[in-house]
């Protein structure tokens, strides 16, 4: 075995040498390794039947031993086998067999049968030499074929004839579909609708192919069918026909049938809708002709046609009244459909509708909300994003309602959807909330009771920090919020909540009672010191957890029954309860106890802030000194757990010391006190306030981008309807209102694509090549859409030219490119589809493989590769602190790239990396002078899975100011990571261009 290599990209043909041992070579496309291997030289053992055997077989009476023939005669000519003599047995014993299976493998046999005579040699050396091309003859066999296709044509059996009728959509040759036109004619007059369907097709293939050689009456003649048709299919494809070889007769049935459209099908009206637009783009005068159509398919009982009617409507419209109406067919899509790819479409319609006609979608808000009621996250994530966009401060108050109930929903004990949906649903809502208390402060009031309620649940998380943004922002809350906080401490068992709100008690407990009843309740719910576990509570709970792991005891006896019988009884000892869960201390006790040194840290800190403030807030000196004393012993014990507690934070034992010592100066120490009480009293507050500013600003700035794109030109004309002709104003409504108005106000899609095309072009082949071929990738989420242009550089006619597409990665071909006639020096395009399933780089390559008609040579042209970049699948998002932290734990797969870069200052260079990577940097950072910066990057793919970085980069004053460090990609997947980490890696290096 060896030698395959050097076989690639030759003529599609077997090759068998006579030797003993022949040597084989069979080239198959570009997807196959080519390679050489050995035969015996009996051709039969265990492989196709030989020539002779095949035609032996094919004389046979028995039907099944004739397919069998018949089909190995097919697989040996598609593997290059001529086999001339196989023609003639197939035209003798198999062309008049009444035989169904047979019958279309003799279809099947007539596609790939040779049809023309090999020219000589004589005729191909003057065609090379510059003379004249070598004519095509067709085979004298093909006349007895065409005979029998004639005869199946006419034959009663309406399968029969239906089945011809779709073979014949196969045939290009001019030869053999002329003899059969009137045969296809007559058949547009049976009386089986299955008949008439395929003849509409053929007829149309047929004029299509050859146009008015043929068939010049072809559309009239469909013309006068399609009047007279009754049946679905027929009339659909009778359309089809017409509506590609000649539209005005497809607008004059059209007008015709208007108010019948509805009874003509699916099919029918999806051809409909693709006239529309394709009469509408060509010539827009044409728009009011079409009105009525479309309006009457948006209540279609058919998603699909309703779907696309209103897609159809806005893409040729932004009149308001179009605009609602389409609108409105999507809302209820949304909400009668239950398969979630079609509601995430229509969302996706609803976010581009809602980009410029955001006033219109405003009055359907509601409907969009009903979308909640999808057992999917991602749909109700997606139903959230579009709604939070649409709230104005006339709905506010109604969106606010329909959310709180659905908060409600989710802490209900039952089998509905939204209890399935989980912690996720219920941070998803209380996160709108906050969005929508934030951007309109007089319903933060009434949201925030409800969601405290939410404190000890699973989106506590989301709660307190959104308790702590109103706190801070609207002081008028305050005094209920702190009561109802101080009311829920008790509740909260989850760490990182308590420590928020201890520190919000800690800073704007402002007045005396507040102050005193947060210090009680703080000290009453910590307890009295020492935090440590007892020596025989230790001993306690070791025992009853190593009773808990022997698990149940079965212990089996007989007893004796009321009635005298005996019986079998097994009981089953449970272990005790662990001592941990009959706990009845408060679960901040529990949690300092259990060393969160942290937490510990946290409550001296808001019980040295507490005790600081008293005196200011009106309580006497022996109440304040009496809490400061509280303090301090609490505060020691914390110290004290910190120092023998053996849990993952012993190594914050330095830092609680150095801040509980602080805390304790600040209570004992006058002076300490007159240094440390503004710092600690007024900096923590207004540090955040800054914060929350920060991110006010950077959404402000956002919006203010999208705002200030420049959407047209100053020289684009302006369209004034009043001038229009009135025969341009003949429809029910002017669709061109809309767009009048949009040029005017600047508020249309201005700016050409063509530089962004451009960039996504790729040269496959050199331009000395005899096939030149340049491909542009047009990238839609999980599909990549190939055009593929080719131009015939040579003074011949290239057949069969086949462009074979193979991919590397995660990525394959769904569509793949058909072969084509190609003429001198013309040019072609030609499309492929390629599905995409990971956001791993891949890679796609082939070859050009086609037959010069003139002179039958076959040749190749290897194409260069095109590269995927993984930049076209990422898209910037955001997340909070917390869900970043929580990933970053989770996700397994990092990949650290060390910084290597030209780039001297620390922010450009993070400007530079968070550029290059399509990402959304959440760590808030401006013009900070410092030698070392630190910050998170974030985004998602379009297949969902979520890319995080670390930057941690130091300007070293010994490496002649270079920056140094380290950038870690985190992902759940391993093909991401490596993909972000050589995009990185590619891109740090160079400095950003400046313009």
């Amino acid at each position: 075995v060896g030698g395959g290599a050097g076989t690639r990209g030759r003529q599609k043909e077997r090759r068998v040498v006579e030797r003993p041992w022949p040597t084989v070579t069979m080239p198959t496309n570009s997807n196959e390794s080519y390679c050489t291997f050995t035969l015996a030289s009996d051709v039969t053992a265990g492989g196709l039947p030989s020539e002779e055997e095949i035609a032996k077989q094919l004389e046979n009476n028995d039907p099944q031993i004739k397919r069998h023939a018949l089909k190995a005669a097919i697989m040996a000519m598609l593997g290059g086998e001529a086999m001339p003599r196989i023609l003639m047995q197939v035209i003798r014993f198999c062309i008049n067999s009444d035989d169904k299976p047979l019958k279309k493998l003799c279809m099947l046999y007539w596609e790939v049968v040779p049809k023309y005579q090999e020219p000589t040699s004589d005729e191909v050396l003057r065609a090379a030499s510059g003379g004249q091309a070598v004519p095509r003859k067709l085979l004298p066999e093909m006349i007895l074929v065409c005979n029998a296709l004639m005869n199946d044509l006419n034959h009663p059996n309406e399968f029969v004839r239906g089945s011809m009728l779709r073979f014949l959509c196969k045939v290009k040759d001019e030869e053999i579909l002329g003899p059969l036109i009137p045969s296809i004619k007559a058949c547009l007059q049976h009386r089986h609708p299955y008949v008439r369907k395929n003849a509409a097709l053929t007829v149309f293939h047929a004029h299509r192919v050859h146009g008015e050689t043929l068939i010049p009456d072809g559309p009239e003649l469909v013309d006068q069918f399609i009047n007279a048709e009754t049946d679905v299919g027929a009339r659909r494809n009778a359309f089809l026909m017409l509506y590609n070889e000649s539209e005005e007769l497809a607008i004059q049935f059209l007008a015709r049938n208007l108010d019948d459209v509805s009874k003509f099908g699916d099919g029918f009206a999806l051809l409909v809708l693709d006239l529309t637009r394709k009469a509408c783009r060509r010539d827009p005068n044409q728009k009011s002709r079409f009105v009525r159509v479309l309006f009457q398919m948006l209540s279609s009982d058919s998603a699909a046609v309703s779907y696309e009617a209103a897609w159809t409507l806005i893409s040729l419209s932004n009149s308001p009244t179009a605009v609602r109406a389409a609108a409105a067919t999507y809302t209820n899509l949304l909400n009668s459909q239950n398969d979630n790819n079609v509601m995430m479409i229509v969302l996706e319609r609803l976010e581009q509708l809602q980009k410029k006609h955001s006033k219109i979608l405003q009055e359907l808000l509601q409907d969009i909300l009903r979308a909640l009621s999808s057992p999917n996250p991602d749909i109700c994530s997606k139903v959230l994003d579009v709604a939070m966009t649409l709230v104005t401060s006339k709905n506010v108050s109604e969106v606010v309602t329909t959310l709180k109930r659905e908060v409600a929903k989710t802490t209900q004990e039952s089998s509905d959807s939204s209890e399935d949906k989980g912690k996720v649903y219920r941070n998803m809502l209380i996160t709108a909330i906050h969005g929508c208390a934030v951007r309109f402060p007089d319903v933060a009031g009434s949201v925030v009771d409800t969601l405290m309620d939410f404190l000890s649940s699973d989106g506590g998380m989301q709660v307190i920090i959104f308790v702590r943004t109103i706190v801070e922002r609207y002081p008028d809350l305050r005094p209920a919020i702190l009561s109802k906080l101080i009311s829920t401490v008790d509740e909260i068992s989850n760490g990182q909540v308590m420590c928020i709100c201890l520190w919000i008690l800690g800073e704007y407990c402002e007045t005396a009672e507040t102050v005193s009843d947060a210090f009680e309740t703080v000290t009453e719910q910590l307890g009295d010191a020492p935090f440590v576990v007892q020596a025989e509570d230790k001993q306690a709970m070791e025992a009853a957890a190593a009773e808990a792991a022997k698990g149940p005891q079965m212990v089996t006896k007989n007893v004796v029954l009321a009635d005298g019988t005996y019986a079998t009884q097994t009981v089953y000892s449970e272990p005790k309860a662990n001592p941990a869960d009959l706990d009845k201390s408060p679960h901040l006790r529990k949690m300092v106890v259990g060393g969160d040194i942290f937490l510990g840290t946290i409550v001296a800190s808001s019980l040295t802030k507490m005790c600081l403030r008293a005196p200011d807030v009106g309580i006497d000196a022996v109440t304040a000194k009496g809490m400061a004393v509280k303090s301090l012993l609490a505060m020691c014990g914390i110290v004290k757990m910190a120092e023998v507690s053996a849990t993952a934070q012993k190594s914050s034992l330095a830092d609680c010391s150095d801040r509980v010592s602080l805390c304790c100066r600040a209570l004992l120490d006058p002076k300490a006190t007159a240094l440390l009480k503004p710092t600690l009293l007024e900096e923590g507050k207004s540090s955040f306030a800054a914060f929350l500013r920060n991110v006010q600003d950077k959404s402000g700035e956002k919006d203010e981008s999208k705002e200030d794109e420049v959407t047209t030109q100053a020289d684009d004309l302006i369209h004034f309807r009043q001038l229009r002709s009135l025969t341009a104003q003949g429809g029910d409504l002017d669709l061109d209102d809309g767009s009048d108005l949009a040029r005017a106000t600047g508020y249309t899609d201005g700016g050409s694509a063509l530089t962004n095309e451009l960039s996504h072009v790729y040269q496959l082949s050199g331009f000395a090549d005899p096939v030149y071929a340049e491909a542009f990738v047009r990238v839609h989420d999980y599909d990549i859409l190939l055009e593929i242009l080719i131009i015939n550089r040579t003074p011949n006619t290239l057949a069969n030219l086949t462009v074979e597409l193979s991919t590397m990665g995660d990525m394959k071909i769904v569509e793949r490119p058909q072969s084509q006639t190609i003429g001198p020096l013309d040019q072609m395009t030609i499309r492929a589809s390629i599905k995409v399933s990971s956001t791993e780089t891949g890679h796609i390559f082939g070859t050009i493989v086609y037959e010069d008609a003139a002179t039958q040579e076959k040749g190749y042209v290897n194409l260069n590769d095109i590269h995927m970049d993984i930049m076209d699948y990422i898209r910037p998002a955001t997340c909070t602190d917390e869900v970043f932290r929580s990933m970053w734990a989770e996700f397994e797969w990092e990949n650290k790239v060390a910084i290597s870069t030209s780039i001297g200052d620390l922010v450009q260079f993070l400007d530079h990396i968070v550029s290059s990577t399509n990402m959304t940097c959440l760590t808030p950072h401006g013009n900070e002078k410092g030698s070392f910066l630190a910050a998170n990057l974030y985004a998602k793919s379009v297949f969902g899975e979520d890319a995080l970085v670390n930057v941690s980069v130091e300007k070293k004053d010994d490496n002649d100011g270079k920056l140094a460090g380290y950038i870690r990609i985190r992902s759940k997947t391993q093909g991401i990571a490596l993909s972000l980490g050589d995009r990185i890696t590619s891109v740090q290096r160079a400095a950003p261009s400046e313009d």
